[in-house]
């Protein structure tokens, strides 16, 4: 069914969205700000739900509607807890922001197993048990849907000091398009948005340092994305505008990933 007028292609009222990974200062954050925004009701979700207090707040002093579940991603047995405690809450989601991920930042030769695992299992796994639960609990409501899955330009070509970072975001690329393969039958798209470098509160210091500026300089727009940057793209792959895509990963890096820099 077509959207019913090209200003309603991103219009999300009615949906039910779920952001992991949504505590901190960056993108999970602005992600759930702008769903919300767009009509959405919105699951915000970290291991401390403490910390997601004010954004529910902040939310709702914007007219939105918000609620938060704690889960840590690395395990599943709060991945299913959390989703029950959604189901509780407000049903199963039919959008599903599949954030949550850190870095470890160390020359290859010092990264630990420790280093390993923690990226491994928030990045990979940890996106992985999020969207196969999902999409059971979707399939058993009889529920299509969507899962806009955070990878990075970084899952298409590498950098130093980051290895298991770039590792595991091509891994996510790669459970993408697997996912996207065996979810179409039930009416589930799953895409990737491979944001490149994202001014945020988190990163703000470095990228305006010296050495901020000559990584710009190797960017062919000669500019960072801002936050404001993705809002199109994750709207297209989590609305009806973007119901024919599946199994597509959207860059978002001012032509970075295509420089070869």
């Amino acid at each position: 069914m077509k959207p019913s007028s090209p200003e309603r292609l991103f219009d999300l009222a009615g949906k039910l969205a779920l952001v992991s990974g949504a505590s901190s200062m960056g993108l999970g954050r602005h992600f759930a700000r702008l769903l919300a925004q767009a009509g959405a009701e919105v699951i915000v979700t970290a291991r401390s739900s403490d910390k997601l207090k004010a954004l529910v707040a902040e939310i709702a002093a914007a007219g939105g509607r918000a609620h938060a579940v704690s889960m840590d991603v690395t395990n599943a047995g709060g991945v299913v807890g959390a989703f029950d405690r959604a189901a509780e809450l407000v049903g199963v989601p039919d959008i599903i922001v599949n954030n949550a991920g850190l870095t470890v930042t160390k020359p290859l030769l010092n990264q630990t197993e420790e280093d390993w695992d923690s990226v491994m299992d928030t990045n990979l796994k940890g996106g992985w048990l999020v969207a196969t639960e999902a999409a059971r609990r979707m399939v058993a409501a009889g529920k299509q849907g969507c899962i806009v899955n955070i990878a990075s330009i970084l899952g298409e070509r590498v950098a130093g000091g980051v290895a298991p970072y770039a590792i595991s975001k091509a891994g996510v690329v790669q459970a993408t398009k697997a996912m996207a393969l065996e979810l179409a039958r039930y009416g589930i798209r799953v895409n990737a948005l491979l944001p490149g470098y994202v001014i945020t509160d988190l990163n703000r210091d470095f990228l305006t340092s010296e050495a901020g500026e000559k990584l710009r300089l190797r960017v062919p727009s000669r500019r960072f994305c801002e936050l404001d940057d993705l809002d199109g793209p994750l709207l297209l792959l989590a609305s009806d505008a973007g119901r024919a895509m599946s199994g597509a990963c959207v860059a978002v890096d001012g032509a970075h990933l295509v420089s070869g820099l």
